[in-house]
C-alpha cells in the first residue's frame, strides 16, 4: 500500500492552472442576453420574437454556469476575506442571471444591471490574479 502513497504533496489555488478562469465568458454571454433584449424590443414578429427568447434564456443560463464556476472553484476563502462582498456580488449576479432577472425578461436595462455586477466580479478577479 505504501507504493501507492503519493511521494509529494502539493496543493495548487484552483483545480487546473488558473489561466482556464476568466469572468470575460459571463461578459460575453451578458452581452449577447442585452443584444438580444435590444433586438427583441425592436421587432414585432412573433416567431422572432420567440426565438429571441429561447436563445436569451440559454445565455443567461450560460451567465450563471461561468458565474458558479469562479464563484465556486476560483475563488477561495482568502478571497472572500480580502472582499467581503464577494458573495453578495456572486448572489446578486446570479440572480439578475436568473427567472427574476435577464432570463425572466426582456429589458436590456436589466441586462445593463448584469453587465455592472460582472464588471465588479472581474475587477476583483483580476486582482486576485495580480497577487
Amino acid at each position: 500500500m505504501r507504493f501507492l502513497r503519493p511521494r509529494t504533496v502539493v496543493s495548487a489555488h484552483c483545480d487546473l492552472p488558473c489561466g482556464v478562469y476568466d469572468p470575460a465568458q459571463a461578459r460575453i454571454e451578458a452581452e449577447s442576453i442585452k443584444a438580444i433584449a435590444e433586438k427583441y424590443q425592436g421587432n414585432t414578429d412573433p416567431e422572432f420574437r420567440t426565438r429571441a427568447i429561447i436563445i436569451k434564456e440559454q445565455r443567461a443560463e450560460l451567465v450563471k454556469h461561468h458565474l458558479w464556476v469562479l464563484w465556486t472553484d476560483y475563488f477561495k476563502a482568502p478571497h472572500f476575506e480580502k472582499y467581503p462582498n464577494l458573495h453578495q456580488l456572486f448572489n446578486e449576479a446570479t440572480k439578475l442571471a436568473g427567472a427574476a432577472g435577464a432570463k425572466g425578461s426582456v429589458d436590456p436595462a436589466i441586462a445593463d444591471q448584469l453587465l455592472g455586477k460582472i464588471e465588479e466580479i472581474s475587477k476583483i478577479f483580476w486582482e486576485t490574479k495580480q497577487a
